[in-house]
């Protein structure tokens, strides 16, 4: 089973060389990497070059590598580009600061797609600030009344079956925050089976567009509402103030 992981970048130089070898150190070798870059300036592109000829400070890279390097309309532009490239069985993403937690996130997550009812598969991310833990998003199992209640999976870890893009659709790039919100309940409205991997899967680095100020979060809720209603879930700003309130135990688990 190929998985194909996807890394947008746009003047990423100082952190993407952790993400790619990240990827290369998964002991799962059916992995294709696609980078898709919004044409940096800062080295990004010396970097993925490096990488996609095979070695890079003597790490000798084992997975395929693709990549593009063009001007984009945003980050979800760039996400359904990668989308289209994919030839994997399943396709997932990795920020380009961001790492997986183990050598074996890959694995474990080929392993639940094993069991070829499963279209969807996600586990926990930790996020973190250098090398200090600040807070863990621990998911469970998908139920669907909870998606009312604000429940998401972290968009970090969700790996889908390709046919389930083909099915419902790119990201809506409409959206500058909330369309991996948007496409999480398109595809757990939709009857997909999942599973839950209860492990972190995922490190991520603290940030991000909707958490980068107060404008951003508040651009971030009236998307999310927005969202709500265009998916027809939920009870509106209700359920979006719960979603925020799910976040107060993230912050309180950190291991």
């Amino acid at each position: 089973m190929k998985i194909s992981i996807i890394t947008i970048t746009y003047n990423s130089a100082k952190t993407l060389p952790r993400a790619l070898e990240s990827v290369q150190s998964q002991n799962y070798d059916d992995i294709e990497h696609i980078i898709v870059d919004g044409a940096s300036t800062d080295g990004t592109m010396e970097i993925i070059e490096n990488y996609s000829k095979g070695q890079r400070d003597k790490v000798q890279c084992t997975k395929e590598v693709r990549w593009i390097s063009e001007p984009d309309g945003g980050i979800y532009d760039a996400l359904n580009k990668g989308i289209r490239m994919a030839t994997g069985d399943v396709i997932g993403f990795l920020h380009s600061d961001d790492a997986f937690y183990s050598p074996d996130s890959v694995a474990q997550i080929a392993a639940a797609f094993a069991d070829g009812k499963v279209d969807v598969v996600y586990g926990d991310l930790q996020y973190c600030h250098g090398d200090k833990v600040t807070r863990r998003w621990v998911s469970n199992a998908f139920n669907p009344r909870a998606l009312k209640y604000g429940w998401m999976p972290p968009h970090p870890t969700l790996y889908v079956r390709r046919k389930v893009y083909q099915e419902v659709g790119e990201y809506d790039a409409w959206f500058r925050i909330s369309a991996d919100y948007d496409m999480i309940l398109r595809i757990f409205t939709a009857g997909y089976n999942s599973r839950y991997i209860p492990e972190v899967l995922v490190k991520m680095e603290t940030g991000g567009a909707s958490n980068r100020n107060t404008k951003a979060r508040l651009s971030k809720t009236q998307e999310d509402y927005i969202v709500l209603k265009k998916n027809h879930v939920g009870a509106g700003y209700i359920t979006v103030a719960c979603k925020q309130l799910r976040k107060v135990r993230q912050f309180l688990r950190k291991s």
